[in-house]
């Protein structure tokens, strides 16, 4: 009744898109005009080491919204959880630096985000960066990179799609 005033959505998961749960399809289908990668775009699960990019769920939820008219959101580029240990780490397991990292966050931002460009408009750049206290959270992002960590995370986002939507997503502020 509302698809034409403001989007409705929710997360879905890959068991979901591989259309093994049809109760869930069902009202997806039926009732939402957007939806959100649950996790199929979190750095683990989409770059589990380095070079190694793994596409096939993030392209199954891509091309389901698609074939749904739905819109999209990516979520997430940077999250201080679920993000694979080595991205932090050198190749002797210690702390990387900051130029490092970023070069590391650059390079992740570009290629997820080139790979949709033009399908997915709105994406959730950096997830949950309020801790409880209503402070920054001390994460590992903040740690290496320091206190341009979120400029630098939006710049390169958007270098990467001039055109998307670009989110800051919390969910538990004070």
């Amino acid at each position: 009744a509302f698809k034409d005033h403001f989007l409705i959505g929710g997360a879905v998961s890959d068991r979901q898109i591989r259309e093994n749960d049809t109760n869930s399809l069902n009202i997806v289908e039926t009732h939402f005009n957007s939806l959100t990668a649950e996790n199929c775009l979190k750095w683990e699960k989409i770059h589990p080491k380095p070079g190694v990019y793994n596409f096939e769920p993030a392209d199954r939820f891509v091309e389901y919204a698609e074939k749904h008219g739905m819109d999209i959101i990516g979520h997430c580029l940077l999250w201080h959880s679920q993000t694979p240990g080595w991205v932090f780490e050198d190749e002797s397991g210690n702390p990387t630096v900051r130029d490092t990292l970023l070069l590391r966050m650059r390079d992740h931002i570009f290629t997820v985000m080139e790979r949709y460009k033009g399908r997915i408009d709105v994406w959730d750049m950096i997830n949950e960066p309020i801790g409880d206290d209503g402070q920054i959270r001390n994460t590992k992002w903040y740690d290496i990179i320091g206190e341009d960590f979120f400029q630098k995370a939006f710049e390169f986002a958007r270098e990467a799609d001039p055109e998307a939507l670009l989110i800051l997503n919390d969910y538990s502020l004070p």
